[in-house]
This record gives structure tokens, sequence and C-alpha cells, in this order.
């Protein structure tokens, strides 16, 4: 018979099968731990673009190898999903998003996302006007390199907006 008590479970062997079995299943624990806290931690990104257009799909490939989910809606003009979130026509660009609450305007960089996300600021969200090559997105072999200069921009409740980060 096994006993509970402390002092006779230090002084009884432990039997090889017994100890795999006990750690298989914390390394079985932690795994699923750690996977399903590393999935559910990946926020999702909801993504309306145009079926033709190969630098949305590209941005789409910069987002999720930044560690976020995409959901993708092909529409043939994202400028209805715009207005709805209240991006002012003149921060557009070709591809609207949603995460968090927060709209998305255009190829804006993963890493300014992840920074609104913590940073949580009262804003309708984020732009990059235009399609600046370089941008994440516009930065495929045909550019040969190429990176212009661009602002992302913070577009403030009531539409103005100010510059959340540069990129030179």
């Amino acid at each position: 018979m096994y006993s509970t008590g402390a002092a006779e479970r230090s002084n009884r062997p432990v039997c090889l099968p017994e100890r795999r079995l006990w750690l298989g299943a914390a390394l079985a624990t932690g795994l699923l731990a750690a996977t399903g806290a590393s999935w559910a931690a990946k926020p999702l990104v909801e993504v309306w673009k145009s079926p033709t257009c190969g630098c949305c799909g590209d941005w789409i490939e910069h987002l999720k190898a930044s560690g976020f989910q995409v959901k993708v809606n092909e529409v043939p003009n994202a400028a209805p999903v715009r207005a709805r979130l209240g991006v002012a026509e003149r921060y557009g660009s070709c591809h609207t998003a949603l995460v968090d609450g927060y709209a998305l305007e255009g190829h804006v960089p993963a890493r300014e996302i992840h920074r609104l996300l913590k940073e949580k600021p009262a804003a309708i969200g984020l732009a990059v006007p235009g399609m600046p090559i370089g941008s994440p997105g516009m930065d495929g072999p045909a550019y040969n390199g190429r990176k212009d200069p661009y602002d992302v921009l913070l577009i403030q409740k009531g539409g103005s907006a100010k510059v959340y980060a540069q990129y030179r």
C-alpha cells in the first residue's frame, strides 16, 4: 500500500515507468498550456481588401509573420468599410482592417499595431495613407530595395491625426 505521508513518499523508491508517466504528463500539460496561451494571445486582424490586390496579400503575410491572426474579406471596394469605421477618405489606402476596436488603414507596420494594442490610446486607429514604397506589403523584390519615407498616423476621434511613428 502507498501512503500519503511525506516521510514515507520520500523513502519509497519511484519505479521508472511511474517516473516516466509523471514526467510525460507534466511535459504534455506544459506544452498544452504554452500552445494554448500562445494561440490565444494572437490578436485577430480582420481585413477588407480587393481580391486582386497583391500588396494587400503581402501585408497580410507580414501581419501573420508578426504574430497576428488574420481574417480576410474580399470586397470590390473597402471605402464603405473605411467610412463605417470612421476613417476619413484623406487617410485612405488599398485596404482597411480592424483589430480590437481600432481601424487600420493601409500598410501599417505590425510593430506599430502591437504598440497601439499595448498603449490603447483613445483614438479611431492607425493609417498609412497612400501606398508608400518600402512599407510592409510594398517592399517586395519588384521595388529593388527602395524605401520612401512615410508616417504612420494616429487618427483621433473627430477625424484629425497626428504622427504616431516616422519611417525614414
